[in-house]
């Protein structure tokens, strides 16, 4: 296996296999694809969050008290704009004291490159984990950037998840951050097309989850 790969999950979960081929479908919708989007972001938060911290505490449960754990640690997510706000509300179902950040990147449509128009996160979010989620990894650009401002706040706890993931995207983050685990519901190897995106996704995410571009065929 390339060593690049060390660092990526994949899920196989027939759920998560059933949602995302509904998602790649050009004739689903831009409120079913939200409904899609925010029922991956929970099934996938999961795993990845099953190393958060629990502590004892005791309740009364109706026949006795007993001691049972609880979360010890909140948790951040941070989406990259716009897409990424699609992940938001399946992570918070999770937990609901979970935070929110933001992170505003858009891609030079001739660059490729990503630039930053928004930055914000919770003043206290680097005392736990955080969670940099968009749908898609494509050039790995925009996830890389988003990465290291957060970085640069003070956070060193940081996962990323999507639900597509390219071979190009996986080897830049290696590379940028190795200390950083991707979690991704499909993973595609080979290139890039000549914009950027990912054959085997979903298009654009952003736009089909705003309803702003449409893929179905023209009658």
């Amino acid at each position: 296996m390339q060593e690049y790969l060390n660092n990526l999950t994949v899920f196989n979960h027939p759920l998560i296999l059933h949602k995302v081929s509904h998602l790649c479908d050009v004739n689903t919708g831009s409120k079913e694809f939200g409904e899609l989007v925010r029922e991956l972001a929970m099934l996938m938060g999961y795993e990845a969050l099953k190393d958060l911290r629990t502590k004892e505490i005791e309740v009364q449960a109706p026949l006795q008290k007993i001691t049972t754990p609880v979360l010890a640690e909140d948790f951040t997510i941070v989406p990259i704009l716009r897409a990424g706000l699609g992940m938001v509300d399946g992570l918070r179902a999770l937990s609901p004291t979970a935070r929110v950040g933001h992170i505003g990147l858009y891609r030079d449509e001739e660059t490729l490159k990503p630039m930053t128009y928004y930055f914000k996160l919770p003043v206290d979010c680097a005392d736990g984990p955080v969670i940099v989620v968009d749908p898609a990894l494509a050039t790995g650009g925009s996830a890389e950037a988003a990465i290291q401002f957060v970085k640069d706040f003070g956070c060193r706890n940081i996962k990323f998840m999507c639900i597509f993931a390219s071979e190009v995207g996986v080897k830049l983050l290696y590379e940028k951050h190795p200390d950083v685990r991707i979690y991704a519901a499909r993973y595609a190897p080979g290139p890039l097309n000549e914009q950027g995106y990912i054959y085997t996704a979903a298009g654009d995410a952003g736009d089909r989850l705003c309803g702003t571009v449409s893929y179905k065929p023209q009658k």
